[in-house]
Formats: C-alpha cells, structure tokens, sequence
C-alpha cells in the first residue's frame, strides 16, 4: 500500500508541476514559459519525485515505465495493475486539482487544458502516424534511460537526474507534434478535462507508449540483463 500512496502521489505531482505548467504559467505571450520552460517542468517533476518517493516505490508515475520495467525483467508482474490504477487515479487527482486552480480567474475555459493530440489538435499540425512513431520512439528512448540509469552497474544516486534530464530532452524534441504524452496516465488525466477530441484520440496515447515501453524492455533485457552481473 505505501507503494501505491507514493506512485499516486507522485504522478499528481507529475502532473501538477508538468501540465500546470503549461496551463498556467506557458499561455502569456512575453512572461510566459514556453515549450522550454514546460519541458523543464515536467522533467523536475521527475527529478524530484525520484529522489522523494524512489526508494518507496521506484518512482514509475507512468504506466508504460512500470510496463517496460515489467518486461525489461526489472518488476513484478503481480504489482503492475495495482501500480497502473494508482498512476492514473493520482494523474487525475492531479489534474482535479489543476482544473479548481485555472478556473478561478474570470474568463476561464479548459480548452485543450494540455491534452495531447494529433490533426488539427496537434500543436504543429502533425498527423497521425507522424503522432504514432513520435510517441513510440521517445517512449522507447526514455526506457532505454530509465533502464541503463537504474542498473545495478550504472553510477548510483546520479538515475534521477538522468531520468529527469531525459524527460526534458523528450519534451523538448516532441512537444510541437502531439504535446508530449510518453505516459498513458498524463494523457488520461487531461483528457478526461478536454473532452471530446481528447477522449476520441485517447488511445494513440495508450497504445503508442506502451508499445515503445515494451519494445525497450525487450532491447535492453538483451543487451544489458542484470543476470550476467
């Protein structure tokens, strides 16, 4: 159970910091963040959940992160339901909390409320298999990082700051295609706020990262197995 507290508590601070970023600080157009200042964000929420809840849980706040931990021979599967349901209720909790904030300035409409999508909900007009490869691809590298980042030969207590830069770097390269999802239970928690197209585009965002989180397993399981330690 304290596994699960952490996962859900750090995936609504995921999030908060991450998609409150982009809610509430990236929208003024001299003051505002931008897509650097939100990439950053959301890589510090990693970065300090790691060291904060990493030794409680292992800090996934992802379901395609304890998916391809799963398959990388890293996690057991026995825990991988009860982590998915925590991700995504503290992903929502997190995202209830975000929606009370923005709605108390006049004038206030959830809009796209930093959901990700692909179309003409793209940031940069991106398609859908543009939108496809894109979140497999980054999916796949940010688990060949947590992966190589967390092996017992890797340097020890430098993984967070490696995992989180990487999540940057993620967002960095990807958010004018589908806003940077990598993670199901982000895109669930904003979805659910957007509505419609978000809903009706959901599944991109399931599908995709846990295909690029499963591929990434299998890679890094065969390259680098903790077995031949």
């Amino acid at each position: 159970m304290n596994k699960l507290i952490a996962e859900f508590i750090g995936t609504a601070w995921l999030v908060l910091g991450g998609c409150g970023s982009a809610v509430l600080a990236a929208a003024y157009p001299e003051l505002g963040i931008g897509f650097a200042g939100v990439s950053l964000a959301f890589g510090l929420t990693v970065l300090t959940m790691a060291y904060s809840i990493g030794h409680i849980s292992g800090c996934h706040l992802n379901p395609a992160v304890s998916i391809g931990l799963w398959m990388g021979g890293r996690f057991n599967a026995k825990e991988l339901l009860p982590y998915i349901g925590a991700q995504v209720l503290g992903a929502c909790a997190g995202a209830a909390i975000l929606y009370f904030i923005a709605s108390g300035t006049a004038g206030f409409e959830a809009g796209g409320f930093a959901a990700n999508g692909y179309g003409e909900h793209s940031p940069g007009g991106y398609n859908m298999g543009a939108a496809l490869v894109t979140e497999i691809v980054m999916t796949f590298f940010f688990l060949i990082i947590i992966l190589g980042a967390t092996h017992s030969k890797a340097p020890k207590y430098l993984a967070g700051a490696a995992i989180g830069l990487g999540l940057t770097l993620i967002h960095l390269v990807s958010i004018p295609v589908t806003n940077t999802s990598v993670n199901p239970a982000r895109s669930t928690s904003q979805a659910l706020f957007a509505g419609g197209w978000a809903i009706e585009q959901l599944w991109l965002f399931w599908v995709a990262p846990i295909v690029g989180a499963i591929l990434a397993g299998l890679v890094y399981k065969m390259i680098s197995p903790e077995v031949n330690d």
